[in-house]
């Protein structure tokens, strides 16, 4: 250890050159990095959602419906049906999009002479109430437009238009925005749809980057000042912090990755966590300059190295073991995160222990700061921490009687621990894409798609009746709305070629020849386009798409179990796909990817602290406060109604990895105190007393770092701040007080070695 500390001091100014260079050079990638907002695109292609859906696109077309949701008094007003006219026409001759349906688009298919009829379901915009009333007559019998272009109650519209993902999210989104300006009105407009989450996704992005990363930078500077009272206090370890980000960021692009919605939270764990090492080195700084007045600064930093290589290396390790438990998650840029974030750890810790002594090196030794090391209790640290020494070494049962009540209580949440279903909390509630979500929920068939692609003789009149039976039997189901299909379409045509009381009024024909002849009288009455979007161009393919809402991962799987059901009952192949699968998948690889990372990190964890401290006491005992922590979390995300999501999911392996810090460096100073004084109780007070603090201040410096995520735009990155905090605050209190009264009962042989 003297030989690296010598190397250090002889070559600092080499060490300051090269951490200099290197982190310059990083700015150039930087310079490039892209941002990706796409949730499908985080999952795997092997995903069996994303496969499914990929085979319906490939043979229907990879068009993405927009939604857009008139709110009026009664839409039906010659006002409203105006805006949405003109809105439906501007968007029909828009080059962006390939279809536009709403009210204006939707046929009447009626008998007229024996002959079938379609006309648009308004023919013309009533002035008069009569006029209103009998197109509000006419609507409530045509099931190609009551409660899917227009809601029950007649108080909303919708226009559904498909993109044709020529136009970039952004462009595409400013058109819309433009048309929608152009043609005002009185009406209320909601947006939703894949293409204005992923635009709004991506302005949120950039906004919190912009926004965040220098909040976070000047809490933290404040931080420093408030904590060490000195420049070189405030400013080396602020440079291990900046340059942290500097060579994070640049990974990114390097490995020729995109800057993800998680990827937020990468420049915030670098604030928050970057510092630690930089931390104790100050803190051990200060106390060498109160404690040893005699040294020059060359013998401070020798010493202060000697004392902290070792256990800020083992420090260093177990927080990017515990991260790197993310690399297991089914999510990609989870485990991209992971990756990066290790290796920005890995250069944090390298530069905190060559450039900061280093640069500390050429320093003039500052003024002692005697206050912050005095034996005194006052101050909130130096009082909490003396004040936990006694509590621990007077009342031990009474400190474990107290984890293990906060514990159940805390556990009690799991009882309320909810998954989410969908990506929808990305944005807030009250966010025009979530008040659009919560209309096509309450009056229309629901917002989320399932798309089911079935093979087979389209034209067979028993294969359309089985469309028609799958139909009935999904409809009973509470949470379906809508069912459209071929055979919907054809069932529609019969009541304009049959009279009322007929055998094929309101039925599928009893002929393959029949159903073609529907077909052909109705591309000569009205538009194919209508049915083709049903149809492949040889008829052997056909799409059902089904309308419906869930908040619950279960209502989406017993769906998808009844459509199984239904297609094994008749034998009938298919695929079953949509996005509302892909984001339910989502929802499922989080939990899947939370238990393979959280199972990672704490085998690793264990594993590491058994080598550390060659003992696999050391490794169990350390990782009790991990277990307390992730429990307590979790339990209290049931309490709060917070959710686990694409981001919270990432809450265990990041607090594992950093929880472990401030146990090891109790351990490590509890060893250093039993052997100068074997007295178990003096040695805990004097633990608490002296390591106490630098922990303190380093766990506070971590969690005021990730507090900036509270004004983030995202609600999800918000609550993963006020998580992560929790979590770490736990982590703090169980190694100041649970660990030493563990210790105390024990006494376990590895801190005697």
């Amino acid at each position: 250890m003297k030989e690296k500390n010598i190397f250090v001091i002889r070559y600092r100014w080499h060490i300051i050159i090269a951490t200099l260079l290197i982190v310059g050079l990083s700015i150039i990638p930087i310079l490039n990095i892209s941002i990706n907002p796409d949730l499908e695109s985080y999952m795997p292609d092997t995903m069996p959602a994303k496969k499914q859906s990929q085979l319906i696109k490939d043979e229907f077309g990879d068009d993405e419906p927009l939604m857009i949701l008139i709110e009026a008094e009664d839409v039906l007003q010659s006002a409203t049906l105006q805006r949405i006219q003109n809105l439906s026409e501007a968007f029909t001759i828009e080059p962006g999009f390939k279809r536009v349906f709403s009210l204006f688009q939707t046929k009447n298919i009626r008998s007229e002479e024996g002959m079938m009829i379609v006309d648009p379901v308004i023919p013309y915009i009533p002035e008069s109430d009569s006029e209103r009333e009998a197109l509000r007559e006419e609507i409530r019998k045509n099931d190609l437009a009551y409660k899917l272009v227009v809601s029950e109650n007649f108080k909303h519209a919708l226009i559904v238009i498909t993109s044709d993902k020529l136009l970039p999210d952004d462009e595409l989104m400013d058109r819309v925005q433009e048309i929608i300006e152009e043609n005002p009105g009185n009406e209320k407009v909601y947006i939703t749809g894949q293409p204005y989450l992923r635009n709004e996704a991506n302005q949120k992005i950039s906004r919190d980057l912009m926004f965040l990363l220098p909040l976070g930078l000047l809490v933290m500077f404040i931080f420093f000042w408030l904590s060490f009272r000195e420049l070189r206090g405030v400013f080396l370890p602020f440079s291990v912090v900046v340059f942290s980000i500097l060579i994070s960021m640049a990974l990114i692009p390097l490995f020729g990755w995109e800057l993800s919605l998680i990827g937020v939270l990468i420049p915030i764990m670098m604030i928050a966590i970057a510092n630690n090492y930089g931390v104790h080195f100050v803190a051990k700084y200060q106390e060498f300059n109160v404690t040893n007045p005699e040294w020059n600064m060359i013998q401070i930093v020798e010493n202060s190295s000697k004392y902290l290589t070792t256990p800020v290396i083992l420090c260093g390790l177990t927080t990017i073991v515990g991260i790197l438990g993310l690399v297991a998650h089914l999510l990609l840029p989870a485990s991209q995160m992971g990756i990066i974030t290790s290796i920005g750890i890995s250069f944090a810790l390298i530069i905190s222990l060559t450039y900061v002594p280093a640069v500390l090196s050429l320093m003039k030794k500052g003024k002692p700061h005697k206050k912050l090391l005095s034996e005194s209790d006052k101050g909130f640290f130096r009082y909490f921490l003396s004040r936990s020494g006694n509590v621990v070494t007077a009342h031990p049962k009474r400190t474990l009687w107290f984890f293990i009540l906060f514990l159940t209580l805390a556990t009690l949440g799991f009882t309320r621990f909810k998954v989410a279903a969908d990506s929808y909390e990305v944005l807030p509630k009250k966010h025009s894409f979530n008040q659009a979500i919560a209309i096509a929920d309450n009056h229309f068939g629901g917002d989320k798609i399932i798309n089911i692609m079935y093979e087979g003789d389209v034209k067979d009149p028993e294969f359309l009746r089985n469309l028609e039976y799958f139909k009935s039997e999904l409809q009973k189901m509470p949470n379906v709305g809508s069912v459209t299909s071929l055979a919907t379409l054809i069932r529609k045509m019969s009541t304009a070629l049959n009279d009322v009381g007929e055998p094929g009024y309101d039925q599928i024909p009893d002929t393959p020849e029949a159903v073609a002849q529907y077909l052909e009288l109705y591309a000569m009455s009205g538009d194919p386009d209508d049915y083709e979007q049903f149809v492949d161009f040889d008829y052997t393919k056909t799409l059902v798409t089904m309308q419906y809402r869930a908040s619950k991962i279960s209502e989406i799987n017993a769906i998808v179990d009844k459509i199984e059901q239904l297609a094994q009952e008749k034998n009938m192949k298919h695929v079953v796909g949509g996005y509302s699968l892909i984001d339910k998948e989502i929802s499922e690889a989080t939990v899947t990817g939370q238990y393979y990372s959280l199972l990672l990190a704490f085998v690793a964890i264990i594993i590491l602290l058994t080598i550390i401290f060659r003992s696999l006491t050391a490794g169990l005992l350390g990782s009790i406060p991990l277990v307390f922590a992730v429990l307590c979390t979790f339990g209290i995300m049931g309490w709060l109604g917070i959710k686990l999501n694409i981001v919270t999911a990432l809450l265990s392996s990041i607090s594992i990895g950093l929880g472990v810090d401030y146990t090891i460096h109790i351990f490590w100073r509890l060893k250093y105190d039993l052997k100068n004084q074997p007295d178990y109780a003096s040695s805990i007070k004097q633990t608490l007393k002296t390591i106490g603090r630098g922990i303190s201040i380093n766990a506070f410096s971590v969690m005021i770092g990730f507090s900036v995520l509270f004004i983030s735009a995202f609600p999800l990155i918000r609550s993963f701040g006020l998580l992560i905090i929790l979590s770490l605050l736990f982590c703090l209190i169980c190694a100041l007080l649970l660990i030493p009264t563990l210790c105390y009962f024990i006494k376990p042989k590895f801190l005697y070695k």
